[in-house]
């Protein structure tokens, strides 16, 4: 199952506007939904999906994403400090 090209599109177009950008937990954490009600549903199709496949197919990105759900608040680019930039 592969994300449709719009699907893929808007995802990339939202996470470019997000105000924490590295500083982001997955989106479920999140506390500011960027995404569409319908969009988020497709969104959490995909995952549902693809999410226990990914240790097989990037066990890196899997442990990093598995790292960033567990943290609880993201951090805004401003609240970070000039050393983490």
């Amino acid at each position: 199952m592969r994300p449709l090209p719009e699907l893929l599109d808007y995802a990339g177009l939202r996470l470019s506007h997000c105000p924490f950008q590295e500083g982001k937990t997955t989106c479920g954490n999140c506390r500011v939904h960027c995404y569409k009600p319908s969009m988020r549903q497709r969104i959490r199709d995909v995952m549902a999906f693809s999410g226990p496949r990914m240790i097989w197919r990037h066990p890196w990105l899997a442990l990093a994403h598995l790292l960033d759900g567990r943290r609880k608040e993201p951090v805004k680019r401003s609240e970070r400090r000039e050393e983490d930039l």
